[in-house]
């Protein structure tokens, strides 16, 4: 766990991984709200914090928010201060990545990517939430259990079935075992009401807030309960409030076997570079061929066929690593060179906090089907018109069926009281359908959303697109939104995020060392690996 030079002056007692406040400092018995002490500020662990001079801290927050003046948490945050003159600053500006599980704290530096210097009069805060990466306690539950050659996911036999439902059940019960009485705090309203303490503990009367993908169902909740509490807010690849969370993943089982023939379309049209087949079909055929040769037999032993799905399930997120997929695919066809598919699985030791908290937000934000019947009925249905990642998903969230903590009653969600918003989606995003900005963008009466039409990347904004970005920077600078528009569709049409060109001009092209963060896309592809271990 990464520790802070500084951390908050009150004097502080763990207790089994959660902090007990000494009860002269507790609030009042039964009090309905809470104000965390200020942040201490001081240095940062994290390289790439360090060299965005950043600070860190931690915020002290109730486990349960019914209980105020009992347990506390931590909640690990970072700043970058706004570099513009005072009189000039418009706050904080909170940003949170998704997952739900994705450690935010890095997300401070997000403002040093508003180009025009868009991002300069805000003081960016980054955040993991409760349960999440330096947040104390964190939860982990079987660190490897994303680890290499795991049963095939699609299971055509009762025995399989049986296996995969059987490691569901203990991973459930091993994540009670390790923090049972976190796991019945970890809804998406607690993060919404952690969101609000963070505000008070940096004397904020407002936040600004950047939300991408889950984070923008956590703006919503928040934006419900605390309205008059948000200033400037961003939605970049929006949820739909409506289909949590159950729905939402059969919805995007059927999105991303639409993206990975897209994806295998562009490889074909780069015959000339990767050599796999002059048609998507025809690549298509050789992604599955070669994934029923690794369930007889593994390569090296460890990349398996789910390990081989994951791989390429990052080509139906964005279009930023389509080239490291594609040369990888070739390499291990043409040349079985196995090590650019680790590369891109990952490596040990691997480590299961994004997933843990995935769920047991997921898990608990509604209640899941608890019949089984349901989830192979739903599944198989799915996988005879989308199979490439349908029971891959299905088994990511099958835990759900055996979690132990009670699932709770999801917000009514109501952005009609929000000031305003701007909403950005691509038209094929995958992983939040673009259903989802337009119907959100129907509860934000003065939102206006901004549409990539025609692309593939989820939550792609401030990539270098001048049209989106442009609006974003406009935004934020002045509060200016574009004009909204009559009827169910988006405002204003931007070109998406574009796709890359493998020619040897573009591979000679110079790219940051490994591990440096010089872009959003870097952000986000650091992100998305973390979430899968």
């Amino acid at each position: 766990m990464k520790k802070f030079v500084a951390v908050a002056a009150t004097a502080i007692a763990v207790v089994g991984g959660l902090v007990a406040v000494p009860s002269a400092q507790a609030a009042p018995q039964g009090a309905t709200d809470y104000t965390p002490p200020p942040v201490n500020w001081g240095a940062c662990d994290n390289p790439t914090l360090v060299e965005f001079g950043a600070q860190c801290g931690f915020v002290e927050v109730p486990l349960d928010y019914a209980r105020p003046s009992g347990t506390k948490i931590r909640l690990a945050v970072s700043r970058v201060l706004h570099s513009t003159p005072d009189s000039q600053a418009q706050g904080p500006m909170l940003v949170n990545p998704g997952g739900p599980g994705g450690s935010g704290l890095i997300y401070s530096i997000l403002g040093q990517f508003v180009s025009d210097g868009g991002g300069d009069s805000y003081d960016w805060i980054g955040f993991d939430p409760r349960g999440v990466g330096a947040s104390e306690p964190s939860l982990n539950c079987i660190p490897d259990y994303a680890g290499y050659n795991r049963p095939f996911y699609v299971p055509v036999t009762s025995r399989l079935e049986r296996t995969w439902l059987n490691r569901s059940r203990d991973y459930a019960r091993a994540c009670d075992r390790n923090q049972h009485e976190l796991l019945g705090h970890l809804k998406t309203i607690d993060s919404a009401r952690d969101m609000d303490s963070i505000r008070k503990a940096l004397g904020a009367p407002q936040i600004n807030y950047y939300g991408f993908s889950y984070g923008t169902y956590l703006g919503q909740v928040y934006g419900t309960l605390f309205p008059d509490r948000f200033r400037r807010v961003v939605y970049d690849g929006v949820v739909n409030a409506s289909r949590i969370w159950y729905d939402a993943n059969i919805d995007q089982d059927i999105a991303f076997d639409r993206n990975i023939k897209i994806y295998f379309d562009w490889i074909a049209d780069h015959d000339d570079v990767y050599h796999l087949g002059t048609s998507g079909r025809e690549v298509e055929r050789l992604f599955y061929r070669e994934q029923v040769n690794l369930l007889r037999q593994p390569a090296g032993g460890v990349i398996g066929p789910d390990e081989w799905t994951d791989i390429f399930l990052q080509a139906g997120y964005y279009v930023y690593g389509w080239e490291d997929v594609a040369q990888a695919f070739a390499g291990w066809v043409h040349n079985r060179d196995l090590q650019p598919l680790i590369d891109l699985y990952g490596t040990p030791p691997f480590d299961d906090n994004s997933y843990a908290i995935y769920l047991a937000v997921q898990c608990t934000d509604i209640q899941w089907p608890t019949d089984w019947n349901k989830w192979r009925r739903d599944n198989w249905r799915t996988f005879a018109q989308a199979p490439f990642e349908t029971w891959g998903n299905a088994w990511f969230n099958a835990p759900c069926v055996y979690w132990p903590a009670r699932a709770g009653n999801p917000v009514r969600i109501d952005g009609s009281k929000v000031k305003d918003a701007l909403l950005i989606s691509e038209t094929l995003d995958a992983a939040t359908p673009y259903e989802g900005a337009l119907a959100t963008r129907r509860l934000y009466p003065r939102s206006a959303l901004i549409e990539g039409v025609g692309g593939t990347t989820h939550a792609g904004s401030l990539s270098g697109v001048a049209c989106t970005d442009n609006l974003i920077v406009a935004y934020l600078k002045t509060g200016a939104l574009p004009n909204r528009v009559p009827g169910n569709r988006s405002d204003v049409q931007c070109p998406p995020v574009p796709r890359p060109d493998p020619s040897a001009q573009a591979q000679s092209r110079t790219t940051a060392a490994a591990g440096s963060i010089r872009s959003v896309a870097d952000l986000h592809q650091a992100f998305l690996q973390s979430l899968r271990h």
